[in-house]
């Protein structure tokens, strides 16, 4: 399957900034299914743009605009192709918990066990972990695989119930959560196995048929999981599904923190709204003009510098 995507984010102040400074992670990956055939970005006001690898090797681009400025429009544009990766293959029937531990031990994957900023062994965690019964007494790959049914099943996919930086007790103690709560859960509970796990972010295309929760006009989140001679499996637990031909990846990390879409910091003391466009097409299909949505408004605090997370939380 071959996407155009077009994703637009508007930023606009109530007063003017002296300055702003931001980078973006909207650049899909290339590897494994995929490939990231063409991608184009665009600032507004128009300043020069410079693209770099972060630590882990997703594509940043990065930019300044050292003028006064009440508004912001970042336009992405990128055509990729994805293969259909079917069900999950190379699955050792006889692997064991001590041959998951053994080469995990052994190989560089092992950093993505170990806690992180949200996905951490809290006792709500562990609380939830007992109550579904996950522990190492069955298959390595399919008790991850019954995971994402029971998580599904568990939690309530709730828009607009948590925050962009809200940890997972909070979405663990009402039981509800976005796509990108669903994603910490499922990481933590995986890494308290034993089992490396990565928070990936990117879109997810909505065919006719598909009967997802989290909505077509945003990021989507997911993650994927290592076992020895499989590989990295993805799963979306906000979904009941595994990661497929309509999942387009943009970047992986430890966790939302490592890759958000969009990070920025301005000069300037003033009320903040962010709105933001998705579209994603098969194919040849026409693009339309960007319809904004308004995604979240936020007032500004006492001081000259603001640190701001300009970009939506991942539904």
């Amino acid at each position: 399957m071959i996407y155009t995507i077009r994703h637009s984010t508007r930023i606009r102040y109530s007063n003017p900034v002296t300055e702003s400074v931001t980078e973006v992670r909207l650049k899909p990956m290339t590897g494994g299914l995929q490939r990231c055939l063409s991608f184009s970005l665009a600032v507004s006001p128009e300043v020069p743009v410079l693209h770099y690898p972060d630590f882990i090797g997703n594509t940043v681009s990065h930019f300044n605009i050292p003028f006064y400025h009440r508004e912001m429009i970042i336009s992405a544009q990128s055509v990729v192709g994805v293969k259909p990766s079917g069900a999950v293959r190379g699955i050792q029937e006889s692997l064991t918990w001590e041959e998951v531990d053994q080469a995990v031990s052994d190989s560089e994957v092992f950093e993505w066990t170990l806690p992180s900023r949200y996905p951490y062994p809290s006792d709500r965690l562990l609380a939830f972990s007992a109550e579904l019964n996950l522990n190492k007494s069955g298959h390595p790959v399919y008790t991850v695989l019954d995971l994402n049914r029971k998580l599904f099943k568990a939690l309530k996919y709730l828009p607009l119930s948590t925050r962009v930086d809200s940890t997972i007790d909070e979405a663990l103690t009402q039981r509800a959560g976005v796509c990108q709560d669903f994603s910490h859960i499922m990481i933590a509970l995986i890494r308290n196995l034993g089992i490396p796990c990565r928070y990936v972010s990117g879109y997810l295309y909505h065919a006719v048929e598909d009967k997802n929760q989290s909505p077509e006009t945003a990021t989507h989140a997911w993650l994927e999981a290592w076992f020895p001679g499989t590989g990295w499996i993805g799963l979306d637990p906000t979904n009941n599904k595994l990661a497929g031909d309509h999942h387009i990846m943009i970047a992986y990390g430890r966790d939302y923190s490592d890759v958000p879409p969009t990070r920025g910091v301005f000069k300037g003391d003033c009320d903040t709204e962010l709105s933001i466009s998705v579209k994603i097409v098969p194919e040849e299909t026409t693009i339309l003009s960007d319809n904004f949505r308004v995604i979240e408004s936020r007032n500004s605090q006492t001081g000259e510098k603001t640190d701001f997370d300009y970009d939506q939380q991942q539904q």
